[in-house]
């Protein structure tokens, strides 16, 4: 209830700024509640406070500048660097370690998953610097995991009103099982998508050959 009511200070005196700030920091590791923060925030569109497509565009950029510098300075500076003056940034080593181990489990997924898992998220852009990840590689786990991430947490305040704060500890509490569900529909995506191309091919390879040129003709 304390950093609720820091969130709720914030917004009064700064508006938007509190969310694109506040995030930017978070993901260069310095202590921020942001998924408390864009559900609150949500939570004031939904009350017409603030405009949502606003927040959405906000919080996105400040979570994509975020990362896209700790990416840098992972890719320029390199673990032994952040191992020796990471402390000064809060890198604690035993976070370092655990996101190594993370990383080694679940490779360049973890950047999009990483958002959902607290005391991860923060270290991912600078262990994919650090794994010299090519950058484009990079953005697409990072920038689509940070839009699917931000409507999450704005979405859960915008859609659920004064509900927003039981809502959003559930979705904390459910994480690992959120992930299960999203991962499932991606694979069933990924599957469909996969076979509806490979039976295109199979119908096009049994089309005798002057009947296919005749159709290509037509």
């Amino acid at each position: 209830m304390e950093i609720l009511e820091k969130v709720q200070q914030l917004f009064g005196s700064y508006g938007y700024s509190v969310l694109f700030f506040g995030l930017l920091l978070e993901f260069i590791a310095l202590p921020f509640p942001g998924e408390t923060t864009m559900a609150y925030a949500g939570y004031l569109s939904y009350r017409g406070q603030l405009d949502f497509g606003t927040l959405v565009i906000l919080a996105f950029l400040g979570t994509t500048i975020g990362m896209t510098i700790t990416y840098f300075i992972g890719a320029r500076a390199g673990l032994p660097f952040i191992m020796r003056y990471g402390k000064w940034f809060f890198l604690k080593p035993d976070k370092l370690d655990k996101t190594q181990k993370w990383f080694a489990k679940y490779g360049n997924a973890l950047i999009f998953i990483g958002y959902f898992i607290p005391g991860v998220r923060h270290f991912t852009g600078y262990f994919s610097g650090i794994a010299a990840i090519p950058f484009r590689k990079f953005a697409l786990y990072a920038y689509s995991g940070a839009l699917f991430w931000v409507v999450l947490f704005l979405g859960i305040g915008k859609l659920f009103g004064p509900g927003w704060n039981a809502i959003f500890t559930l979705a904390h509490k459910y994480t690992a099982v959120i992930l299960a569900v999203i991962g499932l529909v991606l694979l069933i995506a990924v599957i469909y998508r996969y076979r509806k191309s490979w039976t295109n091919r199979r119908a096009h390879k049994a089309v005798p050959v002057p009947q296919r040129q005749k159709q290509n003709a037509d």
